[in-house]
């Protein structure tokens, strides 16, 4: 038996239980991981809601954690006991003490990257890597709109951006918030509850506008986000933490100039093991580097995810988040 949070049914926090549940032996090409640390994202409240169907109910969330490997079963050649793993990737089941993995999602941690940081940093970390390097390649002297700059995703978003030589405007909901995003590489914090950012980005750019928006608040923002692009700009709707777009006629993308709108998510991008391989070694590399700093700025016993999704929600948290069993 170990410990772990399960979801009986979809709702607010207070769904989110701690209880015993069954762990059994790895069997052919799974790993037992013990978990040292798991990372907090919004996903998992999209998975807690319903917002993002589950295959069944009970549940464990938890798409990302780091831990050191107990056994292996058959057939098992990726890792071995003893090495320190970390994973973003399905199936859900993160938020345990313990649990059985496939072995093909795991990937070994380099002596650079701490337990903390490691869950910190895989899911938001990949996921800024195929955005800005995948999804639309970003070069330098470009100027690039990040929407949530303060955030987990944002703060690695603005920092590698940076490193790639762009200009970033990121958008803030609080003075406290601007300073935050400011130090980690945004150019150009906008208080989007006192500023118009719409004329800002058109303001900061000239008139331009950008060729890239990365907008991962999805309803509150979308709309506006497509007045900030350049005729042939590229929408990236990543998230939805204000709530789903909804309904949405693509003649308004022609209409605003030929535009491009991609809503991609991490799994896909790192279905294939190479794939997967080759994303975490760029984001092990800009951190390993110092290009990246990755700052776990709230932690939280695993048993009080409860407490914990409720600051995710209410936008009390800043960067990166995590679990402890």
């Amino acid at each position: 038996m170990t410990k772990a949070i399960r979801v009986h049914r979809h709702g607010g926090p207070e769904e989110l239980r701690w209880e015993e549940v069954e762990l059994g032996q790895p069997g052919p090409g799974e790993a037992l991981v013990r978990h040292t640390a798991i990372g907090l994202n919004f996903i998992d409240v999209y998975h807690r809601t319903g917002l993002y169907s589950v295959p069944s109910l009970p549940f464990i969330p938890g798409l990302e954690g780091a831990g050191v490997v107990e056994a292996v079963g058959e057939g098992v050649t990726e890792v071995k006991p003893g090495d320190r793993v970390a994973y973003a990737a399905v199936p859900m089941g993160a938020y345990a003490e313990a649990r059985l993995m496939p072995a093909h999602r795991l990937l070994v941690l380099p002596e650079t990257v701490s337990d903390q940081q490691a869950p910190a940093m895989m899911l938001q970390g990949m996921t800024v890597q195929y955005l800005l390097r995948r999804t639309f390649r970003v070069q330098a002297g470009q100027t690039i709109l990040i929407h949530a700059a303060a955030g987990g995703v944002g703060l690695i978003l603005c920092q590698w951006a940076k490193h790639l030589g762009a200009t970033v405007i990121g958008t803030v909901g609080s003075a406290e918030k601007a300073e935050l995003a400011k130090a980690h590489g945004c150019d150009h914090p906008i208080l989007y509850r006192e500023e118009d950012f719409v004329a800002r980005v058109k303001d900061i750019t000239g008139g331009q506008g950008v060729p890239v928006v990365y907008d991962s608040v999805g309803k509150d923002t979308f709309m506006k986000s497509l007045d900030c692009l350049q005729p042939l700009g590229m929408m990236v709707s990543f998230g939805q933490s204000s709530g789903s777009v909804g309904a949405f006629d693509p003649g308004i993308l022609s209409a605003k100039g030929s535009l491009f709108l991609t809503r991609p998510v991490l799994m896909t991008y790192t279905a294939k093991r190479e794939d997967l391989v080759s994303t975490a070694q760029d984001l092990f590399d800009v951190v390993g580097k110092g290009a990246v700093k990755i700052e776990v700025n709230q932690t939280y016993a695993l048993k009080d995810a409860e407490q914990a999704h409720r600051d995710l929600e209410g936008r009390k948290t800043t960067g990166s988040t995590v679990l402890l069993p």
